[in-house]
């Protein structure tokens, strides 16, 4: 035994963890430099984005008991783990890259180019965060270091300007360091365009107008963009990696899947969350083909028959009265219709009587659990839009204003609503505002947007109305869901509140105005 020992002993003191990589043996190769960067791309958003618009009027939190549905109804405070999972994930996305940022130049390399493209890469995914962390909360602690927990515990709230400073100065930075196209095998990673498009993205958000049209127009002007040829494909496998898509969060069926398709089916398809819903405000809000608002006198709106001759794009975004669904089915939301789509026939179904049609598709029907569809969270029509958006609060309302808002609203083979002519800054300002609710329903962007215009509290508050249809005794009804009613406090719920537990954890953090 007293032979044995030594050897025993040595492999006792040995403290190489054999379930987790020592830094001491990484950080050599490039290839550790692009394992590490490949990482970052974990802490994007994905399906969750599909959520935010339910904070909103144009959709809904579909169930009342979802913790989300209390940010609805305005009976939610800092103690929300809704909104504290927001603000830990964007810091955790945070952390990484800031911690590939202070390790990444221990790696022994000639390759300048490729070390600056994953600087690029990571520079921008850490931009991303703060740009939805200023959306969110406005002032913020700014980090662009590793820091420890005590550092942690003693961080102050950067104002809100000069986070919009660093992310300016960060997308700029790593715009030039980042290729415009990847070769097939890197289809996913960010590139020039992605930093670009958030950089007006950005601005946009900052009420940096100049800034925001000029960062825009550069993406333009790359040349490698364009609308994908059909709305109603642009959500589809057959439309992955396509022209317009500038930034996504990628999915592969069996190996990293999302769920998706059990978030938002309808519940006939085998039992189909509805977890957020679109609302009759958004269903409104989409002209009729003739390009006429609804609300317009001689328009040919006709209320018995409230979705035919409509703007395409309502009838590509929303489940409607008819549609087949992936099983093949028929889907009949209407009250009594006797299908467990109907209304009223169980707490899951659509309350609304809608449901979103983006990223369904019948691929995923057999395995709702294992979708591999990407999510889309910076396309070109988002671009367009921006730039039209930022020129008309210039009040600089040339041609290209209203070649940008056209392209939107034509420019498909399968959406072709009329062109727009006029030159009037409030007009153009109502119209570009639409197209922005419409063009990218569902797709996270309409909280920033009516948070940044001050117009929540106009369009938020009130109850939540669903589908119009006839009912069996030929009245023309609308469905209302039940014991809802919305709620949006311009004294405080322009900025969501400082969580909580970062307060107690932190006291050198401060609230918010109102929480």
């Amino acid at each position: 035994m007293s032979l044995t020992l030594p050897a025993c002993d040595r492999d006792l003191l040995e403290t190489l963890p054999n379930d987790r990589l020592s830094e001491s043996l990484f950080w050599h190769t490039e290839n550790d430099a692009r394992l590490a960067v490949n990482a970052l791309y974990a802490d994007l958003d994905g399906v969750n984005v599909l959520s935010w618009d339910a904070l909103t009027d144009i959709a809904h939190t579909n169930q009342n008991f979802d913790i989300q549905a209390y940010i609805e109804l305005g009976s939610y405070d800092a103690t929300s783990s809704r909104i504290y999972t927001e603000w830990t994930n964007a810091y955790k996305g945070i952390r990484a890259a800031s911690y590939f940022l202070a390790n990444v130049d221990k790696v022994t390399t000639t390759n300048t180019a490729l070390m600056n493209q994953l600087k690029g890469e990571a520079k921008v995914l850490r931009a991303y965060q703060y740009i939805k962390l200023a959306g969110f909360f406005g002032d913020v602690p700014l980090v662009t270091t590793p820091i420890s927990i005590e550092e942690g515990r003693s961080l102050t709230r950067t104002p809100v300007s000069q986070i919009w400073d660093f992310v300016d100065q960060e997308l700029n930075a790593a715009a030039p360091l980042l290729p415009v196209t990847y070769a097939a095998s890197d289809k996913g990673r960010v590139t020039r365009g992605a930093a670009l498009g958030l950089l007006a993205r950005a601005n946009l958000l900052a009420g940096r107008y100049q800034k925001a049209a000029d960062a825009a127009d550069k993406v333009i002007k790359l040349g490698v963009y364009g609308l994908y040829e059909s709305y109603e494909k642009l959500f589809s496998y057959a439309a992955e990696n396509n022209k317009e898509v500038l930034l996504d969060r990628q999915f592969i069926k069996d190996t990293y899947p999302n769920t998706v398709f059990q978030t938002l089916a309808p519940y006939s398809q085998k039992n189909g969350g509805s977890s957020y819903v679109p609302t009759k405000a958004l269903a409104d809000l989409y002209e009729t083909s003739s390009g006429t608002l609804i609300t317009t006198a001689g328009s040919g709106y006709n209320p018995a028959q409230p979705y035919q001759n409509r703007d395409n794009r309502l009838k590509f975004s929303f489940y409607l009265e008819g549609d087949q669904l992936p099983s093949g089915t028929v889907f009949k939301p209407q009250p009594n219709s006797g299908t467990s789509d109907a209304v009223g026939s169980t707490y899951i179904a659509s309350t609304t009587g809608f449901n979103i049609r983006k990223y369904i598709n019948t691929e995923d029907y057999a395995n709702p659990t294992n979708s591999g569809i990407n999510i889309i969270l910076l396309r070109y029509a988002e671009i367009l839009l921006t730039y039209a958006e930022a020129k008309i609060e210039l009040n600089q309302l040339d041609a290209e204003v209203l070649t940008a808002l056209n392209t939107v609203r034509n420019g498909r083979s399968d959406v072709k609503q009329p062109s727009i002519t006029s030159t009037s800054q409030a007009e153009l300002r109502e119209i570009v505002r639409r197209e922005r609710a419409v063009e990218l329903a569902f797709e996270g962007q309409r909280l920033f947007d009516i948070r940044r215009w001050k117009i929540a509290e106009k369009v938020i508050p009130g109850p939540v109305y669903g589908i119009t249809y006839t009912n069996p005794n030929g009245v023309v009804s609308t469905v209302q869901v039940v014991a809802v009613n919305k709620v949006f406090d311009p004294n405080r719920h322009y900025l969501w509140p400082i969580p909580q537990k970062e307060i107690d954890l932190n006291h050198s953090l401060t609230q918010n105005p109102g929480w």
